[in-house]
């Protein structure tokens, strides 16, 4: 008998990865991540492109910070 960690675990419902919905005929996968639709494929690559452009707002951010700092001596 499995322990409920073991149940949990393997629903044996796969889903996917942005909207959770169920699997039709076609699955698509973005980088080995099983999608339902291209229009999630969208928003994954989006969500994606996003998340690899978190140093550019540092970069604002640190500047403006930086900016604040000077104008207030």
């Amino acid at each position: 008998m499995p322990n409920s960690y073991e149940s949990l675990r393997s629903s044996g419902t796969a889903r996917c990865a942005i909207c959770h919905g169920k699997f039709g005929l076609v699955r698509h996968y973005s980088w080995r991540t099983p999608l339902c639709s291209k229009k999630c494929v969208d928003c994954f690559t989006a969500r994606r492109e996003s998340d690899r452009n978190w140093a550019g707002w540092f970069e604002i951010a640190f500047d403006r910070l930086t900016e604040n700092r000077t104008g207030a001596l």
